[in-house]
């Protein structure tokens, strides 16, 4: 189908330019294709004509850390309605974390996921593979045969790899095959089992913490394991200051070291963990790693708005309400988020002047893509035509029946935001319309 997108309003940066002010565009799409855009009517007949009025238009977004679930725990998320969540958020394009059931540590488990995210086809769902098998730190599968079937990194996500060794094995063949190696940061000899943050409020709850050195220790290793290698070191959710630290240097010294932080990461602490009726604190709120002190969060925000930061990342990470509802102690880690990513990162960064809007499409779509060797992120004729529409003028409150994703476990249910996804294109077809 053809379509005809007016009256939309972008930025000069956005179309391959350098300019941030807003300029009105009409787009043409043919075959997913754009064949078109001009800041002047465009005429033809026989096209469904979409009318941008009051919309931002953007390319659309890149999200490098999802949890799809399928194979195997497609009772919290799958394939399907992850893509449908992530087309509501005005996500075209997610990078999804292997600890599935089955593992994706083999060709087959890999080349069921690819072949999925076809048949649903409501955006990219690129696939990594695991650093070890079963992600339990100890064996590598045949990084090679992975890549081949269809993996763009590697990741034992959800799990630090403990030894030392077994790391920079992995980071040695990682660095031949070309593939990123994204590491969540965790020394489970300081973690221990802990549910949130080691600090007064862990301690006013009694609850087993999570030190903050637990993550920082990881990623001092990691950046030093990159100098050595040449690999290309990339750190998953960063949460604190250390951890921000390490990286800084890394950077400083040219080596291949990325980093990306997660919209929870940049706006709550553990402080603000609310109460449920019963005296126990929301499981809800229960992600790793946990929401650290403010100081922690102040630093996220200082390393996105100073550039340490190369991307922003959702790690959307579903559970069943009944899963959520236990003890915060025995509830799992993790938060749902592609819905609400870009209306979060829009209100508290953009529209509060801190972060331009240029920027933080860079960081939700180019640059997010940068890291995998993928191109998008501009509007350009002869482009997929992978485009999102966004209101950042009327406000709206987030509601459990906002969401598109099987779960809902968000902390941030009952705020009142801006940037809400009206359109979202892939490949040039509509797959996601707001319809209020």
């Amino acid at each position: 189908m053809k379509y005809l997108i007016k009256n939309a309003k972008t930025t000069d940066y956005l179309l391959g330019g350098a300019g941030d002010d807003f300029v009105d565009v009409n787009v043409l799409i043919d075959a997913g294709i754009i064949k078109e855009i001009s800041k002047e009517t465009i005429k033809i007949s026989g096209v469904k004509v979409l009318d941008a009025k009051g919309c931002f238009l953007s390319p659309g977004l890149c999200d490098p850390q999802v949890h799809f679930r399928e194979p195997g725990l497609e009772y919290k998320e799958d394939i399907e309605s992850g893509s449908r969540a992530a087309n509501k958020g005005g996500f075209t394009c997610v990078i999804s974390m292997p600890n599935t059931s089955p593992t994706a540590d083999n060709p087959e488990t890999i080349k069921y996921m690819w072949d999925k995210q076809k048949e649903v086809g409501l955006c990219r769902v690129y696939t990594t593979a695991a650093v070890t098998k079963g992600l339990l730190g100890l064996e590598h599968p045949a990084y090679a045969s992975l890549k081949e079937a269809g993996a763009i990194a590697l990741t034992d996500d959800g799990r630090g790899i403990q030894n030392d060794e077994v790391f920079e094995k992995a980071m040695i063949e990682a660095a031949k095959l070309d593939l990123p190696l994204l590491d969540h940061s965790e020394d489970e000899s300081l973690s221990q089992g802990g549910a949130i943050h080691e600090g007064d409020v862990s301690k006013k709850y009694n609850i087993k913490g999570i030190k903050a050195s637990s993550e920082s220790v990881h990623v001092k290793r990691g950046c030093e394991i990159s100098e050595k290698t040449g690999a290309h070191y990339h750190v998953l959710h960063v949460s604190t200051k250390d951890s921000i630290n390490h990286v800084r240097v890394a950077k400083k010294k040219g080596l291949k070291v990325t980093a990306e932080v997660s919209p929870h990461h940049l706006l709550l602490c553990d402080e603000m963990i609310p109460e449920r009726a019963n005296g126990t604190l929301d499981s809800n709120w229960k992600m790793n790693p946990p929401l650290r002190s403010k100081e922690d969060r102040d630093e996220c925000q200082k390393a996105l708005l100073d550039g340490t930061i190369d991307a922003i990342a959702t790690d959307h990470a579903p559970h069943s309400p009944e899963e959520k509802a236990m003890e915060i102690e025995k509830a799992p880690f993790g938060i749902i988020g592609l819905e609400t990513a870009f209306p979060l990162v829009y209100t508290n960064f953009v529209k509060t002047n801190k972060l331009k809007l240029n920027r933080c499409i860079d960081l939700m779509s180019r640059d997010a893509a940068a890291l995998f060797g993928l191109k998008m992120g501009r509007i350009k004729v002869g482009e997929s035509a992978d485009l999102a529409l966004f209101d950042l003028d009327n406000e709206f409150e987030l509601t459990e029946s906002y969401f598109a994703s099987k779960s809902k476990n968000s902390p941030f249910i009952g705020q009142k935001l801006l940037g809400r996804t009206k359109l979202t294109l892939f490949e040039g077809r509509i797959v996601f319309e707001d319809k209020i």
